[in-house]
């Protein structure tokens, strides 16, 4: 005879699946980000440098 308490019910496969799937996602966004600014997290480069894209003409604001 089971005790009192929280008993949960094991996951479905289809469950074990998408969290595998979203955290695989949420893994890959998490490194594309560092990617992109991890010098600026770092301290490497200030943030408000860009990403090093170009303007296609003068640097000067109009």
């Amino acid at each position: 005879m089971a005790g009192p308490g929280f008993h949960p019910h094991p996951p479905s496969f289809l469950h074990r699946g998408l969290a595998k799937a979203l955290g695989a996602g949420m893994w890959f966004f998490v490194f594309y980000r560092a990617r992109q600014d991890g010098p600026a997290l770092i301290g490497l480069r200030h943030p408000w440098d860009g990403h090093g894209h170009g303007h296609g003409h003068d640097d000067e604001h109009h």
